[in-house]
Formats: structure tokens, sequence, C-alpha cells
């Protein structure tokens, strides 16, 4: 695992460590693909003072794209953004509604609505592949919306390019391995798929 870059206002790898989200093992990813590594924000999130730390790092780090007078809205797509777009809605003063799946399709549901031209970001915790996301971009698309762009606790993706700025608390580079080519399967080490989507 290489960690690439973080905030300079934060030091975002440390605090993973201390809640114990970075875990390590023989993971399925929602990929598919087998990793040594597994980033589970939700160790994280359990603590919604050093989730509100590194979100107001966030926010000072990129003041000029993701402030108080740009953003409506967050949207977050279930389960893993929510808490992370809550406490970033919360820091901008905004208002924060989430996406869900309903036999497979993410859609906007309990009443929540997006009008033409409201000022969105979208907010995940682990970007991956980044297909949620996209999902969600979608979405806004559809109603209107006017994307400012996307934001993440941990960007763990291969420059994953949505069309619209990125930004990631930090960037952290893990090996993934098919399943034929896995090295850790190889070992007979367990395989666990911690992920949300089953």
């Amino acid at each position: 695992m290489r960690v690439l870059s973080q905030l300079k206002s934060a030091d975002v790898y440390r605090v993973l460590v201390e809640t114990g989200a970075i875990l390590e093992g023989h993971f399925k990813l929602t990929s598919g693909f087998h990793s040594k590594f597994y980033l589970q924000c939700a160790k994280l999130l359990q603590y919604p003072d050093k989730t509100s730390y590194l979100v107001n790092a966030a926010v000072n780090e990129y003041k000029d794209a993701i402030s108080k007078s740009t953003i409506d809205t967050v949207v977050s797509p279930a389960m893993g953004g929510i808490l992370f777009g809550y406490m970033l809605g919360l820091a901008l003063n905004s208002r924060m509604i989430f996406t869900e799946r309903k036999e497979k399709i993410m859609e906007l549901r309990r009443g929540f609505e997006i009008s033409p031209g409201e000022n969105i970001i979208i907010a995940e915790d682990v970007i991956t592949t980044g297909g949620s996301v996209f999902e969600v971009i979608d979405i806004c698309k559809n109603a209107g919306a006017s994307i400012t762009g996307v934001i993440c606790i941990v960007d763990r993706s291969n420059k994953v390019d949505f069309g619209y700025p990125f930004y990631s608390l930090i960037k952290i580079e893990v090996d993934n391995y098919s399943s034929e080519e896995c090295p850790l399967c190889r070992e007979d080490i367990e395989l666990y798929y911690p992920g949300s989507r089953k």
C-alpha cells in the first residue's frame, strides 16, 4: 500500500490508522478484485469528532471550489457516503440527501428531490471504480442540477474520470489482483467480503 498524497492541513492517514479504518488480510472488493488491504471508512465515521476534523480540513484545503456560498446540496450514495456527506453538509451549512438502491437501481427515494440548477457536490467515503458515483451523477444530471464536483475520503482509484472536478482527503494506491492471479488465494488465506453491495 502506498500513500500518494494527503491534505497538508490534516494527517488523514494517521486518523485512518488510529480508528482501525485500514484493514489488512485477504479481501474481495466490490469490483471483484482481491486485495491485501481494505479501507473500511465506517470505522472512522463512528467518531464524529475525528470525521469533523477531517471534513473541516478538506473544506479549508479546497475552499476555492467548495464553500458555503457555492454548494446548495450534498448528495451521497448509500451506504458508505451518507455519514461523510452529512458531516460535509454540516460544515457547508447545506442540505444533504442520499440515493439508495431499489432492485439494484440507484435512485432518489424518501421524498428527496433535486431542482434544476441546484449546485451539488457528490460525497462518497471510498472510491475505487467510482460505479456508485457515476450512478449519482446520472441522477443529478437528469434532474438538471449543476454538479460542482465529487469529493471522497479515500481515493484508491486508478485516476477515474467523472467529468467533474474530483477532490479527496487522501489518495492511497493498493495492489489489486484477479482471483486467478491472487497470491493471497495461493497462500490459502481466508477471503473476506466486507463490502456493502452483495
